[in-house]
């Protein structure tokens, strides 16, 4: 048993804690993280309390000089974290008192423990989105330099993972670009949600104190003090929202894993991943393998797990605050870190990222790619597209039967299939002619995938 007198909520209670139900239900051990902010959040509440008149100037120096200390004690290690505390916020200001004697016992006035730490964890959102959308923008300006770089690369472009028409990979990088882009503003539409302060709602129903909320919300830089007591509290709604868009980022860098593994695999061969992004084999000498995009890819359905059960945590919940919201931490901690390092791992390895043209080229030549461009050929000579794709689809199959592709077939050959190819068929059966046909605002024209570049990097 562990004795309550040293506890702040304990003149309530005539028996000590149980001893496993001290270390069951505290949270210091992963909580003590957001001591920055919760330090922030308290300096904050002590400017506003003392400019309400509720603190004296000499408090309110004492309070924030003792907050300083105890800052730099946990920076430099030296701080003594206390299970019997429970949580980040009654360590900080039992040292407080410590420290500095009645004063911090007042800090606490006007605030509770649930708008406290509503309020810390938005904070260190915060400061994590901004994070996130700085490694976002770092990826994807990567994507860019290679955009730029092989606008006029050709590589097979998939469906099914059967080739189907040829594109460049610039055009593909694109394509990640965009995935991320809708990343970024997913995450920027979520940091306005999150940008509310519950501070002031104190357990539930508010203070009787003279508080001014909203010059506490602009000592923290939010947008504005949340509505409703009540909600303020209890929600954990953007703890949610941030998951669900983190699942979203992690499922795109899972998909743009899945193709570095397959491009880099021997039956592939498409791309070279830099040696000190993979590791080899303990019994097989010759095995380079792709290990970040592999741990990437499996990291995603960790955080989709996380998003998952933060959903089951909070969809029995009635208002206002629970227990049950001490389980939201860790998730949403490992989701930030897990966020964090995949994007750190991505925008460091995209950029040395080396495709193998020839070997693109050869794949894409090798699979009747440019068969849409004959259907395309025919149509603009008076074919309808329907017969069109039934006239190319026999030259496929004579292409197959005598291992041949299309560019290698004769003029002959193909006029016995339709009358309406000229000469000029051949212009549309080079992959050149393909990507360099596609013309047009989003197409795989090298000319167009330069302009996407460009307005890409305004966007940025």
């Amino acid at each position: 048993m562990t004795d309550n007198s040293s506890k702040p909520w304990g003149g309530r209670f005539s028996e000590s804690t149980d001893a496993f139900v001290e270390t069951f239900t505290a949270s210091v051990a992963f909580d003590r993280r957001l001591y920055r902010y919760d330090i922030e959040g308290s300096r904050a509440h002590a400017r506003m309390l003392a400019r309400c008149g509720i603190l004296s100037e000499d408090e309110l120096a004492s309070i924030l000089g003792g907050l300083e200390r105890i800052e730099k004690d946990i920076e430099a290690g030296e701080f003594e974290w206390s299970v019997a505390l429970e949580d980040v916020h009654m360590n900080i200001e039992a040292r407080l008192t410590e420290l500095i004697g009645e004063a911090g016992k007042k800090l606490h006035t006007g605030r509770s423990r649930n708008d406290q730490v509503a309020t810390d964890l938005r904070l260190y959102l915060r400061d994590r989105i901004e994070a996130s959308l700085a490694e976002l923008k770092r990826l994807q300006e990567a994507l860019l330099d290679q955009a730029e770089r092989h606008s006029d690369t050709i590589m097979p472009g998939f469906t099914h993972l059967q080739v189907a028409m040829p594109v460049t990979f610039g055009h593909h990088m694109l394509a990640w670009f965009e995935n991320l882009q809708r990343d970024r503003e997913r995450l920027r539409d979520c940091l306005g949600r999150v940008n509310v302060m519950p501070l002031g709602a104190a357990a539930l129903a508010g203070t009787s104190f003279p508080i001014d909320r909203h010059y506490t919300a602009e000592l923290l830089g939010f947008d504005a003090p949340a509505e409703n007591s009540l909600d303020a509290v209890s929600d954990r709604d953007f703890v949610i929202e941030f998951v669900a868009c983190a699942s979203l980022v992690l499922t795109h860098l899972s998909r743009f894993s899945e193709e570095l593994v397959l491009w880099a695999s021997a039956q592939f061969d498409f791309v070279d991943l830099p040696d000190r992004f993979c590791t080899g084999s303990s019994i097989m000498p010759q095995k380079k393998n792709p290990d970040v995009p592999e741990l990437v890819r499996g990291k995603s359905g960790r955080v989709a797990g996380h998003l998952s059960g933060l959903l089951m945590l909070m969809k029995g919940q009635p208002l206002a605050y629970n227990k049950d919201n001490q389980e939201d931490k860790e998730p949403l901690f490992d989701t930030v870190d897990t966020l964090l390092g995949c994007l750190r791992a991505f925008a460091d390895m995209v950029p040395a990222i080396q495709p193998k043209a020839d070997n693109m080229r050869r794949a894409a030549a090798s699979g009747y790619s440019t068969a849409t461009d004959l259907a395309d050929y025919l149509v603009r000579r008076g074919v309808a597209f329907r017969d069109a794709h039934e006239i190319v689809g026999r030259a496929v199959r004579l292409g197959i039967d005598s291992g041949r592709d299309l560019a290698e077939i004769g003029l002959e050959e193909l006029q016995a299939l339709s009358p309406a190819v000229g000469e000029d068929v051949y212009e549309v059966l080079t992959l050149e002619g393909s990507v360099s046909s596609r013309d047009h605002f989003g197409g795989t024209a090298p000319a167009q995938v330069k302009a996407a570049v460009e307005r890409a990097r305004q966007r940025l």
